[in-house]
């Protein structure tokens, strides 16, 4: 078909109507194909490619299941409260609050606020990394010759750029990263170590304390030492659920995670939200 001229060109892209490659969002996200057990209703269904990015605003209450599907993704992950995106991850907070530098099922992500942005649901991995956020440009150009998004070694901090962009953020308003599936350990000596991955088909999955605009750059970690940019697909499905609510166990995992619970009701509840 030729695109020549302007009317070739509309109905070649006319033609691509319902294709679908690997990697790229569903839309509507409740064609899926195989939604988890007990996701009624899917609101973002996407698979992210090998250093590529994604990014969504989900309401309080959903929960976002990350899945690698090949044992070399890598979800770097930022958060921010959808309507007051000055409110953030806080990596440095969800360690030192909750006394603990690991991810896994029932840590909570925190903002500087003292409030819960996300908690850990269920997680089948068990490596992640909330210390050493994600590549840079500088580090991906002396290792792989180039970092630039467009780029086949990508940095992750050039992807979350453009994901911040299209949400009206800007490269100021980019904290630290948290990261999924390939994890991190801190030695006796104080050194880090790369633990790797758990394989494929391990997952991770966040419910959304707050409305919360999510930022996903898929990408090697950058203490990952093999010398090849190895990134695989990320597969991501959100469903509508409800927000953590006193009674669940998660809310009184610790005292330290309740008065963050605490802190984001009362803070809603002043809003009229909760």
């Amino acid at each position: 078909m030729s695109t020549a001229t302007t009317y070739g060109a509309r109905d070649h892209a006319r033609a691509q109507e319902g294709g679908r490659v690997a990697a790229m969002p569903v839309v509507p996200a409740t064609d899926w194909p195989a939604p988890p057990a007990g996701a009624d209703h899917l609101v973002w269904a996407e698979t992210v490619a090998g250093g590529n990015y994604t990014h969504q605003v989900l309401a309080r209450g959903t929960e976002l299941r990350l899945t690698d599907t090949s044992g070399e993704a890598c979800a770097h992950l930022l958060l921010f409260v959808a309507d007051r995106p000055w409110e953030r991850l806080n990596t440095a907070d969800t360690v030192k609050v909750q006394w603990n530098a690991y991810l896994e099922e029932g840590r909570l992500l925190l903002s500087d606020q003292g409030r819960v942005l996300a908690s850990v649901v269920a997680d089948t991995s068990g490596r992640h990394d909330a210390l050493c956020g994600t590549s840079t440009l500088v580090r991906n150009t002396a290792r792989y010759g180039d970092g630039t998004p467009w780029s086949a070694t990508p940095a992750g901090r050039e992807l979350f750029k453009l994901a911040a962009l299209k949400n009206g953020l800007e490269p100021r308003d980019l904290p630290p990263s948290l990261s999924f599936f390939q994890g991190v350990e801190v030695r006796e000596d104080g050194a880090v170590a790369f633990t790797g991955s758990a394989g494929p088909g391990a997952f991770v999955t966040l419910r959304a304390e707050q409305d919360l605009t999510v930022l996903i750059a898929n990408v090697p970690h950058p203490a990952d030492p093999r010398p090849e940019y190895l990134s695989g697909p990320l597969e991501v499905l959100a469903w509508r659920a409800r927000a953590t609510a006193p009674g669940d166990a998660r809310w009184d995992a610790s005292p330290e995670g309740r008065r963050a619970f605490l802190n984001t009701v009362a803070f809603l509840t002043a809003r009229g939200l909760a």
